[in-house]
């Protein structure tokens, strides 16, 4: 494969490279590795509560102390920076900075931040900060969580906190990680902190996660913030038979709930009708006012990415909805015959490189970034090494996706990989790990694996060999 004329040229070698500037780097989020749950006055998060609660979480595990990332940041940039990382893409824990949801600034919490702004930039590393990846404070789910419009101010006065006492310093801001997960996963299915399993407030909570993006951009660019930015869960829908009138309307219809549900308000200002027709089927139009639509198209400079899984549906007679997908019923979700992580999930590059394709074709104005890409292995420790062949076989396949995207006209701006450290995997508890440093919960000893060494000749050489 070769750069076309827009990137930097290689004859006589095989090394792909990536455009001078490409930012390279990997994430994080708040609840996953710091643990110090009750300390310097955070509160409960959803989170909290949720693996508290019987049969939700992997063996009750919780995030009381994940990673001890809280004390041990120093060690962790150290880790960053021996792996060259450019960029550090890490969230905020809304119950440390605001333990009652929408009152007074806690200052303990948000030092903790500050030192570890000023750790990063000291190793050279740029900070990137996500707003809301989905520890939302308890006490604002008892007033009803995301269903509340007022959640969605809230985020707002978050926004403002934040960027007033650290965008001296933080160029990249993200207002929110994976708004459908917190949305469907949250309020549909169940499977996700609060537990809900209802489809009207599942897109009651969406379009205030949307809204409450819209507003907190709005907050962020009003403090000063460089660069604002949203970061999307997005899948490369397939049909089963592209020739089948059928499968191609299931593929619509899934893509439509998975990706332009909230690409379409944030890019190009309005609801996709298609999609616009299942919040009335569910009772929540009357949760989107006048107006709303701008707000959430508030100007952005950059999209988040999350790609991990394309996704292979066909129409099927008397298939029941995906709880995840309200609405889908006579939709079927296809394995495909792709080798799969220890999530069961196909591991399949080709969907990255078509959907940033995608992207590139419907929203051209708006640069990408992939800000999470990994998979979870079960990873075995061999005196001082992990092994991990899989996880390099992943990353570079998908590499190679992205690059070969920018070759076809995507503007894509850099890479993160998901993650920097094993952590606390959601309802997985610690039964799944993604990280590129392998944490020892017992001892908290991180240990690199092969495939953060690998990972750092990548960031070294600019490109792949």
């Amino acid at each position: 494969m070769t750069i076309t004329s827009t990137q930097e040229q290689l004859t006589g070698t095989d090394e792909l490279r990536f455009p001078a500037g490409f930012r390279w780097g990997a994430a994080t989020a708040s609840y996953q590795i710091e643990g110090a749950a009750t300390e310097d006055g955070r509160t409960p998060s959803i989170w909290d509560v949720f693996s508290r609660t019987p049969g939700k979480v992997f063996e009750g595990h919780s995030g009381d102390v994940a990673c001890e990332h809280y004390h041990r940041y120093r060690e962790d940039v150290a880790l960053m920076a021996q792996l060259g990382l450019g960029v550090y893409r890490f969230s905020l824990a809304w119950p440390r900075i605001k333990p009652d949801g929408s009152g007074p600034v806690n200052q303990r919490g948000l030092d903790f931040y500050d030192r570890l702004v000023d750790e990063l930039l000291g190793h050279g590393i740029d900070p990137m900060i996500t707003l809301y990846h989905w520890d939302l404070p308890q006490v604002l789910e008892e007033r009803g969580g995301w269903t509340n419009r007022d959640t969605a101010h809230y985020l707002a006065d978050l926004a403002t906190a934040a960027v007033a006492r650290l965008g001296d310093r933080v160029a990249t801001w993200t207002t929110l990680n994976e708004p459908w997960c917190s949305g469907f996963l949250g309020y549909a299915s169940g499977v996700h902190a609060p537990g809900r399993q209802e489809p009207k407030a599942a897109f009651e909570a969406v379009h205030h996660l949307m809204l409450g993006h819209g507003l907190a951009a709005r907050a962020l660019r009003a403090g000063g913030a460089r660069e604002v930015s949203l970061t999307l869960n997005l899948t490369d829908v397939r049909p089963a038979n592209p020739a089948d009138p059928h499968d191609l309307a299931a593929a619509r219809h899934i893509d439509g709930l998975q990706n332009r549900l909230f690409l379409d308000p944030a890019l190009r200002g309005h609801y996709p009708p298609d999609m616009l027709a299942l919040f009335e089927r569910f009772g929540a139009a009357g949760v989107i006012r006048p107006g709303d639509e701008a707000v959430i198209a508030a100007p952005i400079d950059l999209l988040g990415v999350n790609y991990y899984q394309p996704a292979l549906v066909r129409a099927r007679v008397g298939t029941p909805s995906s709880a995840a997908h309200p609405g889908s019923e006579g939709i079927e979700f296809v394995d495909q015959a792709v080798p799969v992580t220890a999530m069961d999930w196909p591991v399949d590059p080709t969907g990255l490189s078509d959907l940033l394709l995608r992207l590139a074709a419907d929203y051209p104005e708006t640069p990408l970034m992939v800000t999470e890409n990994g998979a979870a292995y079960d990873d075995v420790v061999e005196g001082d090494r992990v092994a991990d062949a899989d996880r390099i076989g992943y990353l570079d396949g998908h590499l190679r996706a992205a690059h070969a995207a920018i070759a076809g006209g995507a503007d894509l701006r850099g890479y993160l990989a998901w993650s920097l450290l094993d952590n606390y995997e959601w309802g997985y508890g610690y039964g799944k790990r993604f990280g590129l440093v392998h944490v020892d919960y017992d001892t908290q000893r991180r240990l690199p694996k092969d495939s953060a060494r690998w990972y750092a000749e990548v960031i070294g050489r600019n490109g792949l060999a």
